[in-house]
């Protein structure tokens, strides 16, 4: 005897989550070449190194690439963690906020670090 299985119930798509979150990723990705073009500024920290301070040149450079890199890596995590749970059909749109969030605080952990590589003398 063959029993019939019922297919499981296909989730409907969330309309309104999906528009949030798509324009949410569009800003996150904003925020992303915001981030990016404020962190060339990490560069003027060493303006006072030689003169006033001594300066940690690996230290800035190091705070200076993660101020750089982190919020793009960041962004294309949350790109990717927003697609698959849209795909899943689950609500999406906090995803790009918490990747606004952990944005900021990658390039303030970078700019952070530069700045601790200048020593006032």
């Amino acid at each position: 005897m063959s029993e019939v299985v019922a297919a499981p119930a296909k989730r409907p798509v969330i309309v309104w989550d999906l528009v949030l979150t798509i324009v949410l990723l569009a800003l996150m990705a904003g925020l992303a070449f915001v981030l990016l073009f404020f962190s060339f500024f990490l560069a003027f920290a060493g303006d006072s190194c030689g003169a006033s301070s001594t300066c940690d040149y690996d230290r800035m450079g190091t705070g200076m690439l993660l101020a750089m890199i982190l919020p793009i890596v960041v962004a294309l995590i949350a790109l990717v963690a927003a697609v698959v749970v849209l795909v899943l059909k689950r609500i999406a749109f906090w995803i790009p906020i918490v990747g606004m969030v952990l944005m900021v605080g990658a390039f303030a952990l970078g700019a952070g670090i530069t700045a601790s590589g200048v020593q006032p003398a």
